[in-house]
């Protein structure tokens, strides 16, 4: 006798809208229709007398449509389960019968950037084609998940070269740099996951950043990683949430984030930026014109970027100005106070005492504020900046006074910025910066143009202040705010590291300009300190990672249970017991199931575990850790 499932199966295949042509079910259609209250899909339903007594009620003699309880079942995983979810099933390691990320979704684990990469990330010839695997986890999975971490390979690179960090100061003391109120000012640069590393850093760097940027994936499926298909909108919008709320808290009380984003989703990350920040504290959404040619392989161009700007507090956070266009100024009349630049004298709105006649002196013609403005300034005022030549007029009665500005007056306020910006660079600009850097290697595809980072560095940010960048990249944040004497964190999980953002900090220590405006007049020198986050589970999720035939893929489970790798979910016996039913998924999916099974609070090494010798961190990283975290 068919279960319910089957019986339901057999049912709505006779509807040819709810099955495709080689007779798979068509879920999304089915539930779109039931949404609707279809006739045809409820005359269907109740032909059968078992699916009838199922998703129907009587209530006052009539028969109801249960449409919730329909759409929930269609839902569920154990409807048309595929082989993966089938075993999974099998085995009991469910979270009820819901989707985690319908039901308490906290952390989405991103350990590789959804992608697998042997090396730099815009190279296709290295991109393999196994996809990794993004993990949703419930509130009952987390212990210490985000608990502060074990860092290692502690390292400070100079002008001389590479030196472990307890030799790098005077006497081999193994001490990061500290400010009198005891705040680590070393740049750094960490290697680890970022979610993971952010949490890290929360204990020394709380309400200390002044300015974070980030330029994360775009969630296009197009943008240099390989997306898969879990990796959906709001998968992306939790992977974007848990890293936010706590670059948040790392923000200072006058901080604020400028984050760099394309069409995808910039209207969903505004949304979200007004969840956690408030929406009176956004500040702007300045649009950067990335490319100047067109693009003739698609209907419309795309010319631009935008990078949503938030305060933390926005009645503490103020913008620097920026230098003016001194080719704007000139001097018409040879006033000795040098060159100027006539400004409007009416403002928006009317105020009483701000509006009154002036007579044009060249015309001796009567002149009020245009319909509802005012001027600048009231009538006693006015008087004496005409008698200090301030007052310029045209020739016809009908024009309007206008304000000198000179120049040594503009240059000590500046100018504020303007909401598009087209003179920081291209992406092309970005590129070829890194490729100068790269001995002409192409090894980056999105680099944003140092320009552009000098942009909002200097806009938001003071000399010595800290910059934090959790998406480090190529690194440009870090090259252009060292040559700007910001402090700097930034923080990348790929392996490039080492080949980009470390490589191109060394160059920018030895001296090399780039594409920073020439207002920077850099000559070289500096330090950072590099750093990683101490693996534990997460070496097995590269051996996983790794893995190229199911042989490989048995033999790592047969050492993960000699260990305590796996998540309390798993019971060893009862996967033995469908052994086979692992060895016919396909490689992919016996990845995706092992990396479910491992710990995901045991990614990293804990610092509360730190003194554990399972775990055998060294004593010279025990008391670099003791001195990242204390200070001792």
């Amino acid at each position: 006798m068919k279960n319910i499932f089957e019986q339901l199966t057999d049912l709505l295949k006779k509807d040819e809208r709810l099955a495709s042509q080689d007779g798979v079910l068509l879920k999304n259609q089915t539930q779109e229709l039931a949404r609707k209250n279809d006739p045809t899909l409820i005359k269907l339903l109740l032909s059968d007398k078992s699916i009838k007594q199922h998703f129907f009620f009587e209530a006052e003699k009539t028969l109801i449509f249960d449409k919730e309880k329909f759409i929930r079942f269609i839902s569920n995983k154990q409807f048309l389960p595929d082989s993966y979810t089938a075993f999974k099933n099998k085995i009991g390691f469910t979270v009820g019968d819901e989707y985690v990320s319908e039901n308490k979704e906290v952390v989405l684990v991103w350990p590789y950037k959804d992608c697998i990469l042997e090396g730099g990330m815009t190279k296709e010839d290295q991109k393999r084609d196994e996809i990794f695997y993004n993990e949703t986890l419930a509130p009952d999975d987390i212990t210490f998940l985000l608990d502060p971490k074990v860092f290692t390979n502690f390292k400070r690179i100079d002008k001389n070269g590479e030196h472990l960090l307890c030799h790098s100061r005077e006497g081999g003391n193994p001490v990061f740099r500290r400010d009198e109120k005891g705040t680590i000012k070393d740049n750094l640069i960490i290697k680890g996951n970022n979610l993971l590393a952010l949490a890290s850093l929360k204990k020394e760097f709380a309400g200390k950043v002044k300015l974070i940027y980030i330029d994360p994936p775009y969630n296009t499926g197009n943008d240099g990683f390989k997306y898969n298909d879990s990796f959906n909108h709001s998968s992306w919008l939790t992977f974007m949430k848990n890293r936010l709320d706590i670059a948040k808290t790392l923000l200072r009380d006058d901080g604020v984030i400028f984050i760099s984003i394309d069409d995808n989703e910039d209207a969903y990350l505004k949304i979200l930026m007004y969840e956690i920040f408030g929406r009176e504290n956004f500040v702007a959404d300045f649009i950067w014109n990335h490319r100047k040619s067109s693009q003739n392989d698609i209907d419309v161009s795309l010319a631009h970027n935008y990078t949503i700007t938030f305060a933390k507090n926005r009645n503490k956070f103020k913008l620097n100005s920026l230098a003016i266009d001194e080719l704007k100024f000139s001097n018409p009349d040879n006033d000795p106070r040098g060159d100027w630049v006539a400004d409007p004298f009416d403002a928006p709105n009317i105020r009483p005492n701000l509006t009154y006649p002036i007579i044009n002196p060249n015309t001796e013609e009567e002149i009020l504020p245009p319909e509802g403005r005012h001027w600048r300034m009231t009538k006693e005022k006015f008087k004496e900046a005409l008698k200090d030549n301030r007052i310029i007029f045209g020739k016809t009665g009908k024009s309007k006074p206008q304000y000198k500005r000179f120049k040594f007056e503009a240059q000590e306020k500046g100018t504020n910025p303007f909401t598009i910006w087209d003179d920081v660079g291209t992406a092309t600009e970005g590129t070829k910066e890194l490729m100068k850097i790269m001995n002409g290697e192409k090894v980056f595809a999105t680099p944003k143009p140092e320009r552009l980072l000098q942009r909002i560095i200097h806009l938001a940010t003071n000399e010595d202040d800290l910059v934090l960048d959790f998406f480090g990249g190529s690194g440009t944040t870090g090259a252009v705010a060292h040559k700007m004497n910001r402090q700097y964190v930034l923080i990348e999980q790929m392996d490039y590291i080492h080949d980009l953002p470390e490589s191109r900090l060394k160059k920018v220590i030895a001296g090399e300009q780039g594409g920073i405006s020439k207002d920077v007049n850099w000559k070289g020198g500096g330090d950072f300190v590099y750093m990683e986050l101490t693996k534990w589970n997460e070496r097995w999720m590269e051996k996983i990672r790794d893995a190229k035939t199911d042989k490989e893929l048995i033999k790592i489970w047969n050492q993960l249970k000699e260990n305590t790798f796996l998540s309390w979910r798993i019971d060893m016996k009862i996967f033995d017991t469908n052994a086979k039913d692992f060895a016919d998924l396909s490689v992919a999916d016996q990845k995706k199931f092992l990396i479910e099974c491992l710990d995901k609070n045991q990614l990293f090494v804990n610092l509360s575990e730190i003194e554990d010798i399972e775990y055998e961190v060294s004593k010279e990283d025990k008391v670099l850790n003791r001195n990242f975290y204390s200070g001792k």
